[in-house]
C-alpha cells in the first residue's frame, strides 16, 4: 500500500503553486504598470513645451526627458518594479521562516536544552519560535525521542538517521526561500542588456539627426541622445537594485542554513555522546 504524502509535504508543494502563481502574475502586472506611469506620468503635455508631448521637455524636466528615453523606458521601470515587488515578498517569506524572535538566541536556547538533555523543552522552544529554521529542528528532535525507543538499531546508525531526517526536512524547507530569487538575478542581467538596447536605438536616431543633408537635425539628434542616456541609466539602476537586493536576500537564507546545520550538529553530538 503507498504511503500518503505528508502533511508537511502537502503544505509546501500548495506554497510552491501560490509563489508560482505570485511570479506569473507580478511579471505582467509590473510591466502594464510600468508603461501606464511612462504614457500618464512621465507624457503628461505639461512636461513639455507648448504642452505638446512632440517637442523638447521643458528645461529641468526630467519627467520629459525620461519620456523621450523611448519605448524602452516602461519596460525597464517595469523591470525595476519587479525587482522591488520580488525582493518585497521575498523579505516577507524569509522573515516568516526565521520565525519570532531572535535567531541566535533561540538556536542558543536549543542547544542549551540539549546539553542539558531536555529534549521536551527544546522541542517546545521550537513550538514558540515557528518558522522554517524551527521546523527542521523539531523534525530532528522528534526523531531524536524516536530514536531513544529503537532497539534494532547501533548508537552510529541512530545519529544517521537523525542527520537524514534533518536533512530531508532541510530540503522542503529550503526551495520555498529560493523561489523567485531566479527571477532578481535574471533582471542583473536582463536590466543591463535592455538599456543598452535603447542606448544603441537612441544613438542610432542621433546618427540619423546628424546624417541628414545640410545642417543637422537639431532636434533628432537631442532626442537620440536623451533616449541612449535615460535607458542607460536606467538599466544601470535596475541592475543595480537587483544586484544589491540579490545578495542582500541570499546572505539571509545563508544565515539560516548556517543556523538549522549548527542546531542540527548540536542534536547529532548531543545524542552521540549520551547513549555511547
Amino acid at each position: 500500500m503507498a504511503n500518503a504524502p505528508k502533511p508537511a509535504t502537502v503544505k509546501k508543494e500548495s506554497s510552491s503553486s501560490a509563489s508560482n502563481l505570485f511570479a506569473t502574475l507580478t511579471i505582467p502586472i509590473c510591466i502594464i504598470i510600468g508603461i501606464c506611469i511612462y504614457k500618464f506620468i512621465l507624457g503628461d503635455p505639461t512636461n513639455f513645451i507648448d504642452d505638446n508631448p512632440a517637442n523638447l521637455p521643458k528645461v529641468g524636466n526630467y519627467g520629459g526627458m525620461a519620456y523621450k528615453g523611448g519605448f524602452i523606458v516602461p519596460v525597464l521601470m517595469g523591470m525595476l518594479l519587479m525587482v522591488l515587488v520580488f525582493s518585497v515578498e521575498r523579505l516577507i517569506v524569509i522573515s516568516k521562516a526565521t520565525g519570532k524572535g531572535s535567531l541566535d538566541a533561540f538556536v542558543k536556547k536549543v542547544q542549551s536544552f540539549l546539553n542539558s538533555n531536555n529534549i521536551e523543552a527544546a522541542v517546545a522552544e521550537c513550538d514558540k519560535q515557528e518558522g522554517s529554521v524551527a521546523n527542521v529542528i523539531k523534525s530532528g528532535l522528534k526523531k531524536y525521542r524516536e530514536m531513544e525507543t529503537e532497539a534494532n538499531m547501533d548508537t552510529e546508525q541512530k545519529c544517521l538517521a537523525i542527520q537524514k531526517d534533518i536533512e530531508e526536512a532541510t530540503t522542503l524547507e529550503m526551495p520555498m526561500l529560493e523561489q523567485n530569487l531566479t527571477v532578481i538575478a535574471t533582471l542583473v542581467s536582463v536590466g543591463t542588456l535592455t538599456g543598452l538596447l535603447g542606448t544603441v536605438t537612441g544613438m542610432i536616431k542621433a546618427f540619423g539627426g546628424l546624417a541628414n543633408s545640410g545642417a543637422p537635425d537639431q532636434a533628432a539628434l537631442a532626442t537620440g541622445i536623451s533616449e541612449a542616456l535615460i535607458n542607460t541609466a536606467t538599466g544601470i539602476s535596475t541592475s543595480t537594485f537587483a544586484i544589491i537586493m540579490y545578495n542582500i536576500l541570499t546572505s539571509k537564507i545563508d544565515k539560516l542554513t548556517y543556523a538549522i546545520d549548527e542546531a542540527g550538529f548540536s542534536i547529532i553530538q548531543t545524542y552521540a555522546s549520551t547513549h555511547k
